[in-house]
C-alpha cells in the first residue's frame, strides 16, 4: 500500500462544510480569494490577496512581499504576531545588516532565503543581511483560481512568481503555489526553488512562522522532540539544564528580561513519523485551539524555536522549519550548513499549516510531542 502524502486530506479530518449552491450565486459569499490594494492611511498600498477558506480560517497573502501571509485567524481568534510597523511595501533599502527589521510586518508566515537565511554575517564573501531578499521581492500571479461549488470545485488556488535577481546573477526563481479547500481550516504551499543562473549559486530556505496572543500565551504548549542546541541574546553564562530546556517548550507570561533585542530559542532536529513527515507547532488548552505545521523531513530536516516574550506587546514565538544553515557555515556543524543550487537546479518544498479545535485533534496532535536533549549528550 503506497503511503499517505503529507498533502493529502488526514483521514481523521471531517469533510468540513460542504455549501449548498442551491442557495446563493456568488461563492463569495461562502468562500473564495480576492485581490485588493491594502492602504494604511498614506499613499503606500501593498497588493494583497485575501482568502476565505469558509471553514474560519481567514488569511492576508501579501502579493508584493514574496506571496508571504501576513494577518490570519480562526473564528475570532489571531493565530499571529504583527510588527507595529504594519504592512509596507518592500525596498531593498532593507537588504543591509539589521534594517530588515525596519520593514518586516509580521504574520503567520514569512519566508527567509533564497540564497541565505540568518543573522547578517559575510558568507562566501557576500555581505548578507538578516533574512535574505525573499520578503522584500514582490511575486508577479501567475494563477488564480476561484472555488466553484456550482460545478463541483471546492479547491481555491493561488500561484506566483517571485524572482531574486540581478545583473550578472544570481538569478533565483521561487514559483509558489498556496491551496485551500472549502470548509479545511487548512494552508497547503508549494515552492519550487530555481537556480536561473549560468553559476552556482548559495541556497538556503526557511519557514518562519509567527504565533502571538492569543493563540501564543502563558500555558500553551510547542510541540515537537529531537537533539537540540540553545543560545540566548545576550549570551548566558551557562546554558540550560536538559530539564529546564525542556520547560522552554511552555509559553511564559511577558519576561521583563526580554527588552529590546533579547531573546533566547532553540534549533531541533526533528525526526520524521512512518511517513517521512514531521508534525511541530503550537497548542493551547485553554483556547482549544492548535497549529500544526506538516512537511517532509528530508527537505526541512531542523526547526528554529525562537522566543521574544517583551513586555508591552512585543509577544512573539517563532517555529521554523529550515533547510540549510540558520548562523551560517562558520558557526554551524550541521551536515547541511553548506548548500547550494548548480545552474538550471530545482529544489522542492512543501508544508501544511493546519488549525486543530477539537479535544480529539488536539490530542491525537500532540502524540508527536516528546522530550528534547543537547545534540552533544547523546553523540
Amino acid at each position: 500500500m503506497a503511503k499517505r502524502r503529507s498533502t493529502d486530506t488526514p483521514r481523521h479530518l471531517k469533510p468540513g462544510f460542504i455549501p449548498d449552491a442551491e442557495k446563493f450565486e456568488n461563492v463569495h459569499q461562502v468562500a473564495g480569494i480576492r485581490t485588493a490594494l491594502l492602504s494604511p492611511g498614506t499613499s503606500e498600498a501593498t497588493q494583497v490577496a485575501l482568502v476565505n477558506t469558509g471553514s474560519g480560517l481567514r488569511f492576508t497573502v501579501a502579493l508584493d512581499r514574496g506571496g508571504d501571509i501576513v494577518d490570519a485567524s480562526y473564528n475570532q481568534h489571531s493565530l499571529t504576531y504583527l510588527t507595529a510597523n504594519g504592512l509596507r511595501p518592500p525596498n531593498h533599502a532593507f537588504h543591509r545588516d539589521m534594517e530588515w527589521l525596519c520593514n518586516w510586518p509580521g504574520g503567520l508566515l514569512t519566508t527567509c532565503g533564497p540564497q541565505y537565511i540568518g543573522p547578517p554575517r559575510v558568507e562566501d564573501g557576500v555581505e548578507i543581511g538578516l533574512h535574505g531578499h525573499h520578503s522584500n521581492t514582490p511575486a508577479s500571479v501567475e494563477m488564480l483560481i476561484n472555488p466553484d461549488p456550482h460545478r463541483g470545485r471546492r479547491e481555491m488556488l493561488l500561484s506566483l512568481v517571485v524572482r531574486d535577481s540581478r545583473m550578472f546573477g544570481p538569478v533565483i526563481e521561487v514559483r509558489r503555489t498556496i491551496q485551500c479547500i472549502i470548509g479545511q481550516p487548512r494552508i497547503q504551499i508549494y515552492d519550487q526553488v530555481t537556480n536561473r543562473g549560468n553559476e552556482r549559486s548559495a541556497h538556503h530556505w526557511l519557514y518562519h512562522v509567527n504565533v502571538g496572543y492569543p493563540l501564543l500565551d502563558r500555558g500553551a504548549e510547542f510541540i515537537y522532540r529531537g537533539a537540540a542546541t540553545y543560545w540566548e541574546n545576550p549570551p548566558a553564562s551557562r546554558r540550560p539544564t536538559e530539564a529546564a530546556l525542556n520547560r522552554l517548550k511552555r509559553a511564559t507570561n511577558p519576561l521583563p528580561k526580554h527588552t529590546g533585542s533579547s531573546e533566547r530559542g532553540m534549533v531541533i532536529q526533528v525526526p520524521g513519523d512512518t511517513n517521512g513527515d514531521c508534525h511541530v507547532g503550537l497548542i493551547n488548552r485553554r483556547l482549544g485551539l492548535g497549529l500544526e505545521l506538516v512537511y517532509p523531513a528530508t527537505k526541512l530536516p531542523r526547526i528554529a524555536n525562537w522566543q521574544h516574550y517583551g513586555p508591552r506587546g512585543c509577544y512573539v514565538a517563532g517555529i521554523e522549519p529550515i533547510s540549510g544553515s540558520l548562523m551560517g557555515k562558520a558557526n554551524d556543524s550541521f551536515e547541511g550548513a553548506e548548500q547550494y543550487l548548480a545552474p538550471g537546479q530545482t529544489r522542492r518544498y512543501q508544508l501544511t499549516m493546519q488549525i486543530h479545535d477539537t479535544g480529539p485533534a488536539l490530542d491525537r496532535f500532540a502524540r508527536y510531542d516528546g522530550k528534547i536533549y543537547y545534540v552533544k549528550d547523546r553523540e
